[in-house]
């Protein structure tokens, strides 16, 4: 197993650790080897790879990605000839940090891998969901480019966006020295994640994020009306749905 990262220090931690089996200084010379190339940089730059990297790629290899945003990527297969070559991935696993040093065995056991085909590519992204379920033991789910950034900008973005907005807000107005207990930190712990890799993120999937970001008006104002009246009954039923939704997420 090759592998290939801009930094020197990446490159060998990898293969120090027994990660991949070699690095070579090219990304180039990866691709050349490869029958699977998985591109795993944010977003805008596994594009940038797919255009750099398409005449480098052997002929019968299959090509991914683990982008969180799925359109741009699959679009540009189809518009390179790559359609019958390759099928987007996104894995839901991992956490806020970032690099090698936040990888782990067993990081995608379990997990659900959303694995979105180019038009007539239906035998790479079966190739692809092969790899993610033998391989590494996740539990690939075929779906639309444009069906998966229509869920995950309510699922995983505006999430991402919340906690963030949170943070921002308790940077500006907690009291000097305040301490914050497990609750504030759990929901802010995304809050911490790569500002560039987020930002690229929210810009390439807007179009659907923006909708999501201004649904929250309408149990914002249910709740500020429940507080301004004094609603004990309403603010116990506004909490008492989110708590129950929330407790089926758990096992």
């Amino acid at each position: 197993m090759l592998g290939w990262c801009p930094d020197p220090a990446e490159r060998a931690a990898a293969v120090q650790q027994g990660a991949i089996d070699d690095a070579p200084a090219r990304a180039a010379d990866v691709a050349r080897a490869a029958e699977l190339l998985v591109l795993a940089a944010p977003p805008a730059a596994n594009v940038e790879l797919l255009e750099r990297l398409e005449h480098d790629v052997p002929a019968g290899a299959v090509v991914t990605d683990v982008g969180s945003v799925k359109r741009a990527i699959v679009a540009r297969a189809e518009g390179l000839g790559l359609a019958a070559r390759f099928a987007g991935g996104h894995p839901l696993a991992g956490t806020h940090a970032r690099g090698f040093r936040a990888a782990r065995l067993g990081l995608f056991t379990d997990a659900v891998v959303y694995v979105t085909p180019t038009r007539d590519g239906g035998a790479a992204a079966r190739e692809v969901a092969h790899f993610w379920s033998e391989t590494l033991g996740a539990h690939p789910v075929v779906i639309d480019a444009a069906q998966h950034d229509r869920q995950l900008a309510v699922t995983s973005h505006l999430p991402q966006a919340v906690a963030s907005l949170l943070a921002s807000f308790l940077a500006r107005a907690a009291p000097p020295g305040a301490s914050f207990g497990p609750g504030a930190r759990d929901t802010t712990r995304v809050a911490a994640s790569d500002p560039a890799l987020w930002a690229e993120i929210f810009l390439m999937n807007r179009d659907e994020l923006l909708p999501a970001l201004r649904s929250l008006e309408t149990p914002l104002g249910e709740l500020e009306r429940a507080l301004e009246l004094g609603d004990a009954p309403a603010l116990t039923a506004w909490l008492g749905g989110a708590a129950a939704w929330r407790r089926r997420l758990d096992p």
